[in-house]
C-alpha cells in the first residue's frame, strides 16, 4: 500500500461532507428514543458489538459492493443514480414523518436488529457509501466512515444520557435540519451522475 499516495489523497472537505452525510443518513441521534425503547424491553443493546458489526459490514460492502455491481455490469455512476432515488426517499421519510422502509424481518435480537440492521448499517448506508465514490477519494470516504461509528459507538454507550442532554423536540428539529440536507445531496447526486451517464451515451 503506497501511503505516501493515500496522504496525498487526503482531503479535509471530503472527510466533513461524508462525515456529514453519513451522520444524517445513520441518523443515531434520531434513534436515540428506540434504543431507550428497547432497554425498557429487557432487550438492551452492546454498544461495541453493534459498533463492530456494523463497521465491518460497511466497509466490506463498501470495498465488495464495486466488484458485485461489475458482476451485474453496473458501473458507479449508475449505481449513484440509483442510490440517490433512496436518498431521496429517506430525506422525505425525515421531513414528512413517513415511514417508507419498514423492517419485518424476523430476527428479535436487538443488537443486530433492529440497531445494526437497519438503524445503523441499512440500505441508506450502503446506498450512499457507493454513492459516494463517484465523488470522493475512497480513504476519506473511509475516514468519515470511522469517525461516525465512533460516534455511534458514543451514543450507543450512553443512550439515557444523550437523551438528556439532547431534548426529543431537538432531535426532532435535527431529524428535520438533516432531511433536507439529505434531499439537497440526492439531488446534487442524481444530476452530477446523470450528466455523467448522458454524456457517455452520447
Amino acid at each position: 500500500m503506497d501511503f505516501t499516495y493515500l496522504i496525498s489523497r487526503l482531503d479535509a472537505l471530503q472527510i466533513a461532507s461524508t462525515f456529514i452525510v453519513l451522520f444524517a443518513v445513520i441518523d443515531v441521534l434520531g434513534s436515540t428514543p428506540i434504543f431507550i425503547d428497547l432497554k425498557q424491553q429487557g432487550r438492551p443493546v452492546n454498544a461495541l458489538k453493534a459498533t463492530l458489526i456494523s463497521t465491518a459490514l460497511l466497509i466490506g460492502f463498501f470495498f465488495a459492493g464495486d466488484v458485485m455491481l461489475r458482476l451485474f455490469n453496473v458501473d458507479i455512476e449508475s449505481f449513484a443514480v440509483a442510490g440517490s432515488l433512496v436518498i431521496f426517499l429517506l430525506a422525505l421519510e425525515m421531513i414528512l414523518d413517513v415511514v417508507i422502509f419498514k423492517n419485518q424481518g424476523p430476527i428479535k435480537e436487538a443488537t443486530l436488529v433492529p440497531v445494526v440492521f437497519p438503524l445503523i448499517a441499512g440500505a441508506g448506508s450502503f446506498t450512499t457509501l457507493l454513492s459516494l465514490r463517484a465523488e470522493y477519494a475512497q480513504v476519506n470516504i473511509l475516514i468519515g466512515l470511522l469517525l461516525n461509528m465512533l460516534f455511534v459507538y458514543c451514543v450507543l454507550k450512553a443512550t439515557e444520557r444523550v437523551e438528556r442532554i439532547i431534548s426529543k423536540s431537538a432531535i426532532y428539529l435535527l431529524r428535520k435540519f438533516f432531511g433536507i440536507i439529505l434531499l439537497a445531496i440526492s439531488v446534487r447526486l442524481f444530476t452530477a451522475n446523470l450528466s455523467v451517464l448522458l454524456s457517455s451515451l452520447g
